[in-house]
């Protein structure tokens, strides 16, 4: 019995003995903290690794993060300086650079940051109108940035970064903008369509402009080419007059050709006759009477042709017989200078 006795005491005393050894070991993670009390007092704080306490005497604290934690806190109601209500998203970066500060000298730091964060949110915000507000997330940042590190030194903490995730004003607010967004855009588009349209009239003005010098200088051209065309011709039939040195009979016989084709316009029933048109038709009744003289072609020809010779009478005696026919029109009316219906000049020509 006495062995049994012994031998369950000292099952009991080893067990207690590996408890005592295992609570007096304590393994800290990497990047973590874990504050040790010694009979009620704040001790020490232990390290990543191994750590030895006394069991029974020291107590170990829940563990500490020391690393950089991201707090994203609900939207809270802000007013700014022209009386709107936003609702602004923060989000906080922040790391523990204490754990004996953030374990003593705060309650609770996360819920401590949230409440300076919406109280330091709404001093800014307040000093801003909306437009500043919307407009200025760097400047908000940097304001809350410096509120909350200075006042987060004395916990422990290190608040590196303060974003504004997101602001959102009134509904309200929200259609005003769209529309002002959208009458914006289309007074861009009405003026990049009245820009695009003045272009396009100014490059149409601009070819129709160089077209109508084009034209006109073709025009110009063309007339001067003419003008030019004809002036030669005029000297050549004038060079050409005067090289042959014609005698009046053949100038008398050229107006006599032209006569019936001034009576052949559709309005010419009545057409005046010059004073000078009896000598000239007598003249030329003169040249078809004479003998024609001979060129040194017609002299070098031995015979000459029967059939041209009576051609050339016939062409004569009509000649005679229309001039003779137009001089007595003219006696018979007994003026030098005088009119002649436009169908007895074709009948007689």
């Amino acid at each position: 019995m006495e062995a049994s006795a012994l031998l369950v005491a000292g099952l009991v005393v080893a067990l207690f003995a590996v408890f005592t050894v295992l609570r007096a070991v304590r393994i800290v993670p990497q990047a973590r903290a874990r504050n040790v009390e010694r009979l009620g007092r704040y001790h020490r704080t232990l390290k990543p690794g191994l750590n030895v306490i006394i069991p029974y005497i020291d107590r170990v604290h829940p563990q500490i993060d020391l690393r950089e934690q991201v707090v994203s806190f609900k939207p809270q109601p802000v007013i700014t300086e022209d009386n709107l209500v936003v609702e602004i998203d923060t989000v906080v970066y922040f790391q523990v650079t204490d754990p004996r500060a953030a374990a003593y000298e705060i309650a609770n730091y996360l819920q401590a940051v949230e409440q300076l964060t919406v109280t330091t949110l709404r001093n800014v915000v307040g000093s801003m109108d909306l437009e500043q507000t919307l407009t200025s997330r760097d400047t908000i940042n940097n304001q809350l940035r410096g509120v909350l590190d200075e006042a987060t030194g004395k916990w422990g903490l290190r608040v590196n970064r303060v974003e504004i995730k997101a602001i959102d004003p009134p509904q309200s607010i929200k259609d005003a903008m769209e529309k002002q967004m959208r009458a914006e855009r289309d007074k861009r588009a009405a003026i990049l369509g009245a820009e695009g349209q003045r272009q396009a009239q100014i490059l149409t003005a601009e070819g129709d402009k160089q077209s109508a010098v084009l034209r006109a200088e073709g025009n110009r051209t063309a007339e001067i080419l003419k003008a030019e065309g004809q002036s030669r011709a005029i000297d050549e039939v004038f060079q050409a007059v005067h090289r042959n040195d014609p005698d009046p009979k053949l100038l008398a016989y050229q107006y006599l050709q032209i006569l019936p084709q001034l009576a052949q316009g559709p309005g010419s029933t009545l057409w005046v006759i010059p004073s000078e048109v009896t000598s000239a038709l007598q003249g030329v009744s003169r040249a078809f009477s004479e003998a024609l003289p001979q060129s040194p072609a017609t002299r070098e020809s031995t015979s000459g042709d029967k059939a041209a010779d009576k051609a050339a009478d016939d062409a004569a005696q009509a000649a005679r017989a229309a001039a003779e026919a137009l001089a007595d029109a003219a006696k018979a009316d007994g003026v030098t200078s005088g009119t002649l219906p436009a169908d007895r000049l074709a009948d007689g020509g």
